[in-house]
């Protein structure tokens, strides 16, 4: 198979969607990943595999890995919650592999060697680490064939794009970066911390002013139903102690739970007297407790939109809004392809589907678009769609026939070496 071209049916290729919330995986030509892995993994440190020698002991650390949601959330005493990423991109190569060995073995259930992989990278990774994941995948997996691509490209072709303007609030950043004709516009990237778990870090805040407690899943052995508003009634199941990251991690999930089913992004810039005559959100907490959240369920995702609604913001704030981001990255194009990123915005990834959030994007902008401009904001109806959309869109490219002939081959590889990775994938 080295070196020839891959086409036709046969070819079952990989397609890997890295995201800073969850890896996505399965085989190209598919509507939907086949698994979905945290990008979070609990380690433990063993440290009785102790090797004792004649002069002194040296006590080696024995790791072991817990992969996956069913294997992550059991509480265990002293399991450290650890990512693999770093600012979106891998950092921690010892954790990726394991995550990759566990994706070979419990949901592709192939041989590595068996099949090409497409695999997504964030539209700033370094050219380090492109040749390092391009070495390992051939030295390790020895995979017949690879290749890189950036997710913000994958997304747009995944929405019938080859240019626009892709929006990606996802779990650690909120990022616009543009497309053209398949290329990103690196110069024009603009990032901003402004995304889920900030989400999340501000609901937790608000828990601790209207003095709620929250208790993740794992600590309840059973519960009672109470009225609104009254002090809950449950009881602690018998568990061992766990980590600090361990409780920040699951305290995290139903924090992300609370905003995913009751937050809103209001039409129009927030006001206290329009927030308080919408209907308010109930919301049921694992332990039993139940409240329902008015005017906060919007003042808590206007920051989103809004910074300035915030009241620590760190100082020299260079948290830029959603709608703020895009017309950045737009004005650091050039003039002449900014009409078709204007009419092409693409909304995708996990934390934009908070309820109201293309509305109000869509009006940021009408607010901000020169009035020569054509604005359209395009976004999938469907969660699974614009979750996944740079997994989709993988699986779109590497099923196509025009495209087999862009693999970095095993044989290049042996050939060129590592850096090949540079020329052959833009």
């Amino acid at each position: 198979m080295s070196g020839g071209v891959y086409g036709g049916d046969e070819v079952g290729a990989l397609v890997f969607d890295v995201g800073s919330y969850s890896v996505r995986a399965g085989y190209a030509g598919e509507d939907s990943p086949k698994a979905e892995i945290p990008t979070h993994v609990g380690v433990i440190e063993d440290l009785e595999a102790a090797m004792e020698t004649e002069d002194k002991e040296i006590k080696q650390a024995d790791k072991k890995y817990y992969i996956d949601t069913t294997m992550l959330k059991v509480p265990r005493k002293g399991m450290e919650i650890s990512s693999f990423l770093k600012d979106g991109m891998i950092d921690n190569w010892e954790i990726f592999e394991k995550v990759m060995d566990y994706t070979y073995s419990k949901n592709i259930k192939s041989e590595a060697n068996m099949h090409p992989v497409m695999m997504s990278e964030p539209a700033w990774n370094s050219r380090g680490k492109r040749e390092r994941l391009t070495e390992i995948m051939f030295e390790t997996y020895n995979v017949p064939a690879f290749f890189l691509c950036k997710n913000a490209v994958l997304s747009a072709f995944a929405n019938g794009r080859s240019t626009g303007l892709v929006l990606d609030s996802g779990s650690t950043h909120t990022t616009a970066v543009p497309v053209y004709d398949g290329y990103v516009i690196g110069q024009a990237i603009v990032k901003s911390p402004l995304a889920g778990d900030f989400i999340s870090l501000e609901c937790k805040k608000l828990m601790e002013e209207l003095e709620i407690d929250v208790i993740p899943p794992y600590m309840i052995q059973s519960k009672e139903a109470v009225p609104q508003m009254e002090s809950p009634k449950w009881k602690k199941k018998d568990i061992p102690e766990v980590t600090k990251s361990f409780e920040n991690y699951m305290v995290k999930d139903v924090l992300q739970d609370f905003a995913a089913s009751a937050l809103q992004v209001m039409d129009t810039p927030y006001e206290d007297s329009t927030a308080e005559t919408m209907p308010a959100a109930l919301y049921e907490f694992p332990n039993g407790y139940n409240q329902e959240f008015g005017a906060e369920k919007f003042k808590l995702a206007e920051g989103l939109f809004d910074p300035s609604v915030m009241k620590d913001l760190p100082s020299g704030n260079t948290m830029l809004s959603a709608g703020h981001v895009v017309t950045t990255s737009v004005g650091m194009c050039d003039i002449d392809i900014r009409p078709s990123l204007y009419s092409s915005v693409i909304v995708v990834g996990g934390n934009s589907l908070i309820a109201g959030f293309t509305e109000r994007l869509n009006r940021d902008l009408g607010t901000k678009t020169p009035p020569s401009m054509r604005l359209k904001i395009i976004s999938a109806t469907g969660t699974a769609e614009r979750r996944f959309s740079s997994w989709i869109g993988g699986s779109i490219l590497a099923s196509l026939g025009s495209f087999q002939q862009m693999w970095i081959s095993k044989q290049e590889y042996e050939e060129g070496g590592r850096s090949c990775v540079e020329r052959k994938c833009p």
